[in-house]
């Protein structure tokens, strides 16, 4: 069985955030201004957030996690 992947969604804020890992960490800033990563003290990514998701109707996402 794989890892459990944390997905949380919040309609009221339009806030996306999905957790690889339940590890103490901090949000950095990406290329998009809607997303940003989650890293651990290692730098290691462990999660994402999104903000303003309803708006990605109209609007394809694409960025790079590093």
């Amino acid at each position: 069985m794989g890892k459990e992947i944390k997905v949380w969604y919040d309609k009221e804020a339009d806030y996306l955030e999905v957790l690889f890992e339940k590890k103490e960490g901090y949000f950095k800033e990406t290329e998009n201004d809607a997303v940003m990563e989650k890293i651990d003290k290692e730098g290691n990514i462990i999660g994402f957030s999104v903000l303003k998701v309803s708006k990605l109707i109209k609007t394809p996402l694409e960025v790079s996690l590093k």
